[in-house]
């Protein structure tokens, strides 16, 4: 096999990457890869694939299918997946790595470059190419320890998964009073901005981090009234914003 972990040259064939898993996933990096010289890429495929004559195989399927479609792999290629709380055993026996894009993908694809993404391997050689291929769409790679993965995800999950459930609860509140969610996209985008720029202290803003008792209890009093299934919610966000509230600004 070639080796993978020298920087590819002009005069390098391209790298033989398969993917497999025909999921949203699976697509968006195909699209993804199609503009990289560097590697030639076959799929997705679908489960069960041997991705027979690649160098790579990079498993794009749900985290209790990996072991599956690990084994389903002719030997000889890298193997890797990209789950972000899966460690690397289920890829066994194969040299393996993981690389998991700290990024949003919808079904109208994934925009790649900037992001982070996190990656672990069993060998250095794998360790170089899971860096090299996030290199490749512009990604920023960072090692994660398996003890971290966990931790690493519930992070990415409620940064992206767990926002989009809040904003769900906003927008159902906000059509009670005849509010559009096109309207509260605006506030969403610069508090997001506020919070990657200042930090969440500095950013914080409102009733709650002004102190005022009355405004947050008329608040409650319209939730129980209009959307009262939201009300252990919005208690638990009250309080979780007091106390980030009653920390002191970084200096």
């Amino acid at each position: 096999m070639r080796e993978l972990e020298r920087e590819s040259s002009s005069s390098d064939p391209p790298c033989r990457l398969t993917l497999i898993g025909p999921g949203r996933l699976g697509h968006a990096l195909a699209a993804a890869f199609s503009s990289v010289p560097d590697f030639a890429v076959e799929g997705p495929l679908g489960r069960g694939a041997d991705a027979a004559g690649a160098e790579l195989a990079l498993l794009c399927v749900p985290d209790q299918e990996i072991a599956a479609a690990a084994s389903a792999l002719a030997r000889g290629p890298l193997v890797g997946h990209c789950s972000g709380a899966t460690s690397l055993e289920p890829l066994a026996p194969h040299e393996a790595f993981s690389l998991h894009p700290l990024m949003t993908v919808t079904p109208e694809g994934a925009a790649f470059a900037g992001a982070g993404a996190a990656i672990a391997a069993t060998t250095p050689r794998a360790l170089e190419l899971a860096r090299r291929l996030t290199r490749a769409l512009g990604m920023v790679p960072v090692e994660i320890a398996e003890p971290d993965r966990a931790a690493y995800h519930a992070a990415a999950s409620m940064a992206s998964n767990f926002l989009v459930t809040l904003e769900a609860a906003a927008e159902r509140l906000a059509a009670e009073a005849g509010l559009d969610r096109a309207l509260l996209a605006p506030l969403v985008r610069a508090t997001v901005e506020n919070w990657a720029r200042l930090g969440p202290q500095r950013a914080l803003t409102g009733p709650v981090a002004r102190g005022d008792e009355a405004t947050v209890a008329r608040q409650r009093a319209a939730i129980d009234e209009r959307v009262p299934d939201l009300l252990p919610l919005f208690d638990a966000l009250a309080q979780a914003t007091q106390s980030l509230a009653a920390v002191p600004e970084p200096v």
